[in-house]
């Protein structure tokens, strides 16, 4: 939903699937919402959405005194319309409570004509400041002088702004592309996937075969109303897909027991008790979501198909993984080109049950979080020579705990079978080497523990060039930017305390022994 200045095509109905081209009529719904589930719903109708900005100047002073989401939405006789193509900027900067102060700010947005799309605000950390302010711009290339001049007015007026924006880096401009600042900022996403979902590329085994290719169309579209917070859909699986998950789930149990790591071997059976993990039984997300949750604080979100690098990995930061929920065609159960259910539940699940690999997943999460391209591809192959293709020392041995390996049988074997190359993970060096993706990998990183592997992708992360430091807040689900000094005095005071807590737990201990 956004305000439009400009309208490219209405669509009319699905069934017909034909583009209008006409004038809009702009309606607004501004939704104030205050905790713990109070709305309150003002419409508008205007026929400019310039007129939004004076919505908010005459709104009663008390209106941010808790935290407020507005949304808004524009309709044309209930029919869909589409904006052009733009990229969304974000700002947040914290200000003191005064007579008119928002009144002056907003009128500072309003002189630049910056059409503003969501504006949240809460009580500020900061005892500096009494509240702090998120908002989203839309922006392309033809309004980028509106925003920055917005930007610097607000810097001359005494405001710290902090820009975040997403979309391509200018040479030269300092920026940081948009980042999810809460757990519900994965839906901004979570259907922007780059290939397969319900379309299927030519080289795919299902692609000639239109009853599996409705099928997949029909599991996508489930997958496409999720939303945070909403119980994801349980799928009705066919006999043929339970079929081919019973001869993947079969096969690889024998091989876990003898090229497993001890972690996910461990896990495995803890997933047949409690999620239904079975031959016979294609688990449901959601219950293993729940269980992950119950141990690392891990939880699933389906998603269509593949993610952007960015968008997968910005999951992680919130002990999120995106899921797959389809099956791959019944016609090579042991070969899948893409994610699905399969490689998900069998390779990926049993892991994030594990506090030491959640907390590394996590790690490569928070550094991913407004870094730039360069540093998103580093991140990636990191993940991918880890998370995807890692093994890791247990004992004299070497076991598998990438869900790539522990997903194919045959990759499985090859791995730990002497003939690739294998060295000591060390993410300097991991994100340098390129990887195939239609072979087995002729290289292979081997990690002395998933503890140590967190320490290692910590000071990596360190290296990275972002001009500030995240902390995660499990409470809130939320990041937060360490820009000030109170929000540092906040962090140490939280470590202060978790550092008592282990030192009393270390007393009794002692006492007891």
């Amino acid at each position: 939903c956004a305000l439009l200045q400009e309208v490219k095509a209405v669509v009319s109905t699905q069934s017909t699937g034909k583009v209008q081209r006409e004038k809009p009529r702009y309606n607004f719904h501004f939704i104030l919402s205050k905790p713990p589930n109070h709305y309150t719903n003002l419409p508008f109708d205007y026929h400019h959405p310039s007129n939004f900005l004076l919505i908010l100047l005459q709104l009663p002073s008390n209106t941010f005194t808790t935290y407020t989401t507005f949304l808004f939405c524009s309709y044309n006789n209930n029919q869909i319309i589409l904006p052009k193509k733009m990229s969304r900027t974000s700002i947040l900067f914290s200000i003191s409570d005064r007579v008119g102060v928002l009144e002056e700010y907003l009128s500072v947005i309003k002189r630049h004509d910056v059409n503003m799309t969501r504006i949240e605000s809460r009580p500020s950390k900061n005892s500096n400041w009494d509240y702090d302010f998120f908002l989203d711009f839309e922006s392309n290339p033809d309004n980028q002088d509106k925003v920055d001049g917005m930007l610097a007015e607000l810097r001359e007026s005494g405001v710290e702004v902090t820009k975040l924006s997403e979309g391509e880096i200018q040479k030269g401009v300092s920026q940081v592309p948009w980042f999810p600042r809460k757990i519900s900022d994965l839906d901004e996403f979570g259907n922007k996937t780059l290939e397969y979902g319900s379309e299927l590329s030519a080289d795919h085994p299902g692609f000639t075969d239109e009853v599996y290719r409705e099928r997949r169309r029909v599991i996508t579209e489930i997958a496409q109303t999720y939303k945070h917070g909403n119980p994801i859909p349980r799928i009705e699986y066919t006999p043929d897909e339970i079929k081919t998950w019973g001869q993947v789930y079969s096969g690889l149990k024998k091989l876990f027991v003898t090229h497993a790591c001890r972690q996910h071997r461990y896990v495995f059976p803890l997933l047949e008790q409690n999620c239904g993990y079975s031959a016979d039984n294609i688990p449901q997300l959601q219950d293993v979501s729940n269980f992950l949750k119950e141990c690392t604080g891990f939880t699933l979100r389906p998603v269509t198909g593949l993610l952007s690098s960015r968008d997968f990995l910005n999951g992680f930061a919130f002990r999120v993984f995106h899921a797959t929920q389809y099956v791959r065609h019944h016609s090579t159960p042991f070969y899948t080109p893409e994610p699905d259910v399969c490689h998900e539940l069998l390779g990926h699940a049993p892991l994030f049950a594990d506090p030491d690999f959640a907390d590394f997943s996590q790690e490569i999460g928070l550094a991913s979080l407004g870094a730039s391209d360069e540093d998103i591809e580093k991140l990636a192959t990191c993940y991918w020579y880890t998370v995807e293709f890692g093994l890791c020392k247990e004992a004299e041995t070497v076991k598998a705990y990438g869900a790539g390996l522990l997903s194919s049988f045959g990759e499985l074997e090859y791995s730990l079978s002497g003939k690739p190359e294998l060295r000591p993970f060390d993410p300097f060096e991991a994100c340098k080497v390129k990887y195939p993706i239609t072979q087995y990998q002729p290289l292979y990183f081997v990690a002395d523990s998933f503890q140590g592997s967190k320490e290692k992708m910590r000071h990596f992360a360190e290296t990275l060039e972002r001009p500030f430091s995240l902390r995660y807040n499990p409470y809130t689900q939320s990041v937060e930017i360490l820009d000030t000094r109170d929000k540092l005095v906040n962090l140490a005071n939280t470590i202060k305390s978790q550092a008592a807590s282990l030192s009393s737990a270390l007393q009794k201990l002692k006492f007891l022994d």
